[in-house]
């Protein structure tokens, strides 16, 4: 090197680009709350289905009078069948898939409704997993485009 390139400042090079993020918007967390909620909505459905499933006595404790009145099996396979696929669309929510959103939304009204069956039977887990699903949905209906795959 000579001792008149040892002064020179580099030759800058062509100019970059600014290198830009994805944006991610502050309504993803509750895209998070609502995949969380619908695996804890799910295993509730699950737990109760195979509660009912295998020894349905200890399912219904209150009044002997549910607003729907279907047996006991019924009861445990509408349970089962709706918390697996809620867990399997929280997972796809997770996943950031569009379709999970409205089945999502749809299964978890269903629970709505489901545990609005049964809350004569069990007021309170009826009320705790209506709350969860009504909050999913809103999450799922209101933010869900958020979510990209």
């Amino acid at each position: 090197m000579s001792s008149e390139e040892i002064g020179r400042a580099p030759h800058p090079g062509p100019a970059s680009p600014p290198r830009t993020y994805p944006t991610v918007s502050h309504w993803i967390g509750w895209i998070a709350f609502a995949g969380v909620g619908m695996v804890v909505l799910g295993t509730f459905h699950v737990m109760l289905g195979l509660v009912a499933l295998l020894g349905g006595e200890q399912v219904l404790t209150g009044r002997p009078d549910p607003l729907l009145d279907l047996d006991l099996t019924s009861w445990g396979w509408v349970h089962l069948v709706t918390g697996c696929l809620v867990v399997f669309a929280a997972l796809c929510v997770f996943a950031g898939q569009r379709w999970a959103r409205g089945v999502g939304t749809v299964i978890a009204l269903s629970s709505v409704v489901a545990n609005f069956g049964l809350l004569s039977q069990d007021p309170i887990r009826s009320l705790v997993m209506i709350a969860i699903g009504i909050v999913v949905v809103l999450a799922l209906t209101v933010h869900g485009s958020d979510v990209k795959p």
